[in-house]
């Protein structure tokens, strides 16, 4: 196993800790996604790849997959590189730092392919990275098909069967029971060690499944600012968001069975979330808004971060 011992920025953990020792900074959270079952649209996993590359997320771990995949169901992909040599690539899982740019809180990201085999020893290699570095609290993003249509906004869902974490986000239990992937095991694997839990899931219109899917990316992305405490970054997200639901507009308004289809689901969410509507969406989306503001007012300054600041104190 190899990690590095020095902070994301290159310089020491000590040496940035030093700078500011005032600075209260809770312990690290990690983000995981994975490919495969957990991943519809592959909106979870981009939703990642988004924080890892604005962030400058340096990687200080990687999984082996000889140990963990069947190349026959996720097989090495043969490339070119810059120089025009032939490549080999091989499925992956990935163990990377970032710093969230406000508050300083190191956060963990895990990329990778859901495992085909040692399920269990492939939460406990991952885990005892995440203690190395400080971890306390972990957050599995998956992305499901759902009948929610694409018109409307992404339903998010956050639950943890963790107490202290209800209590501090008021969030409920799951309920789920059934097959699991990646992401519920390795959050199941975190909570019996003790670490705080919560899962985030988004639910991907299933008649537009196909990756890419912007629009549950952006809310992916959304709702995890709100834990993590500052703004992520989005980049072109919105504007992908609003191309890709007018490209599956003009492309449903050419089949009338499916133009019906997806009124009944619009019908159905618009009654479902009618109170919603009112009270805690636009609450959420006026804390949203004011903490963008207050960030953009004190751009370049290393303080608290306004608002809520999620799990920071678990």
């Amino acid at each position: 196993m190899t990690t590095s011992q020095d902070g994301p920025t290159g310089r020491p953990h000590e040496e940035d800790d030093a700078a500011d020792p005032a600075r209260d900074v809770p312990p690290a959270l990690l983000l995981a996604a994975f490919e495969g079952w957990n991943d519809a649209g592959s909106a979870a996993t981009q939703a990642l790849d988004v924080v890892a590359d604005a962030w400058d997320a340096e990687v200080v771990h990687e999984l082996d997959p000889q140990d963990f995949h069947d190349f026959q169901v996720n097989r090495p992909h043969v490339g070119m590189d810059d120089d025009g040599r032939r490549t080999l690539t091989w499925p992956s899982t990935t163990v990377s730092v970032t710093r969230a740019p406000v508050s300083g809180r190191t956060v963990v990201l895990v990329q990778g392919v859901e495992p085909s085999f040692r399920w269990r020893d492939y939460c406990r290699e991952i885990l005892d990275v995440a203690e190395g570095l400080g971890v306390g609290t972990v957050v599995g993003v998956g992305a499901l098909l759902a009948d929610v249509p694409h018109s409307r906004p992404i339903p998010v869902q956050t639950s943890s069967n963790d107490a202290q974490v209800q209590a501090l986000l008021g969030v409920d239990g799951s309920d789920y029971e059934g097959p699991s992937g990646i992401v519920g095991v390795l959050v199941h694997a975190a909570a019996e060690r003790d670490m705080h839990t919560l899962s985030v899931w988004a639910a991907v219109p299933h008649y537009v499944a196909q990756p890419p899917s912007p629009k549950a990316t952006l809310a992916i992305l959304l709702r995890l600012e709100e834990l993590v405490g500052e703004p992520l970054p989005v980049g072109d997200l919105p504007d992908d968001a609003r191309a890709w639901q007018a490209g599956v507009d003009e492309l449903a308004g050419q089949d009338p069975d499916v133009a019906e289809y997806i009124q009944q689901l619009e019908e159905a969410k618009d009654t479902a979330e009618l109170p919603e509507a009112t009270g805690e969406a636009i609450a959420r989306e006026f804390e949203r808004y004011l903490r963008r503001r207050d960030i953009r007012r004190d751009k370049g300054e290393r303080g608290d971060p306004p608002g809520p600041r999620g799990p920071s104190g678990i």
